[in-house]
């Protein structure tokens, strides 16, 4: 937001990929700008931010518990985001994921309890989903000309490839162990894509380190995905923006207040490619092999779990408007649907429940 007033944090982006500006289930995409306005009477809060694995991280603590220096939470950040790089990334050819996708075995592969972690809570939202999150996707996600790995500009795939790379997808092709941490694949080509989720979980740890210092009145945000607790410097509820699903464009869609919640978007509007005439969007069903085509411009949901979060929004943009509403309202989520109406610029939203409840009317000021 260039014309930000003067005295406000605004930490925006879209949602892009944790570790490559082109990565990310794109689902970058609907994004969200989260707009943090600061009181100027109020206090003097601390704010830290930086580039980290092609995007960015901003954090805003509305005060510092007495004896924590920032040099504290600038080591827990720097932590977190390496474990994020180490064990998650499927950009970093030396990460733990790239191994385990490198191996070809159908043995139980013992892996690190950060990796788990991430993967069995992946696994979750698939389940619940009925597949329409899934992290084997990676295969037809590259076939589409998206994520790491991926051709430059290649054409659409044919119908025999996709079914071809449909026999090495499917979460239900995964077994995970708990004691001691492990994963088995049924299938060798089985590989793991942790983009539509570590965003969310770099934050979440980010989070309980920020809680462990002590620290309850907090913002953070990492590649366009927000979680807040507590108070802003203003003395309120963090208030974020959800964007309007127009490309090239950044302005307000709704604003909701957030106290210990996390959200994400995910939507078609920035990360796609034009393939024969057609707008294809990156976000690709795991169940058909195809590219999400049914009207849908972004989906936003809130979760105490940021990573749910952003599982969740993926998920429920594979799963389009009507079959994503039942689902959300299925598992109690608040979740905001924005499709496209029948003239260029018209939107059409629908809210659970539990959205309602969170957004402030309008025109509500950050």
């Amino acid at each position: 937001m260039p014309n930000a007033p003067q005295g406000a944090f605004c930490f925006g982006s879209h949602l892009t990929l944790l570790w490559h500006p082109r990565q990310w289930r794109s689902v970058l995409v609907g994004s969200l700008l989260a707009l943090v306005a600061a009181c100027s009477r109020g206090p003097v809060p601390v704010q830290l931010d930086g580039p980290t694995m092609g995007t960015s991280y901003s954090v805003t603590i509305t005060r510092l518990p007495r004896g924590v220096q920032r040099s504290e939470v600038q080591i827990a950040i720097a932590s977190v985001l390496s474990d994020a790089d180490v064990h998650l990334s499927g950009w970093n050819d030396a990460s733990e994921l790239v191994r385990v996708n490198a191996s070809e075995s159908t043995e139980w592969l013992p892996i690190s309890p950060i990796l788990f972690a991430a993967v069995a809570q992946a696994h979750a939202v698939s389940v619940a989903s009925g597949g329409a999150f899934d992290i084997t996707v990676g295969p037809l996600v590259r076939a589409w000309g998206f994520g790491a790995g991926a051709g430059d500009d290649p054409p659409a795939p044919s119908t025999e490839a996709i079914q071809r790379l449909l026999t090495d997808v499917g979460y239900t092709k995964l077994a995970l162990r708990a004691t001691p941490p492990a994963l088995r694949k049924s299938v060798p080509g089985l590989a793991l894509d942790l983009d539509g989720i570590a965003p969310g979980w770099a934050v979440d740890r980010i989070a309980d380190r920020l809680e462990a210092l002590g620290i309850t009145d907090y913002l953070v945000e990492l590649g366009g995905e927000v979680t807040a607790r507590g108070k802003s410097p203003e003395g309120r509820c963090w208030r974020v923006a959800v964007e309007r699903p127009v490309a090239g464009q950044r302005s307000v869609q709704v604003v909701i207040e957030l106290d210990g919640l996390g959200v994400s978007t995910s939507g078609d509007y920035r990360e796609y490619r034009e393939i024969d005439g057609r707008r294809i969007s990156h976000t690709i069903d795991p169940r058909t092999g195809m590219p999400a085509m049914h009207g849908l411009a972004s989906v936003t949901v809130v979760h105490a779990s940021l990573a749910d979060a952003d599982a969740w929004a993926t998920a429920l943009m594979v799963a389009g408007p009507e079959q994503g509403m039942a689902i959300a309202r299925r598992h109690g989520l608040p979740v905001l649907f924005i499709r496209r109406g029948s003239e260029p610029g018209v939107f059409i939203e629908s809210e659970t429940p539990e959205f309602a409840r969170l957004r402030l009317p309008q025109p509500a000021r950050l």
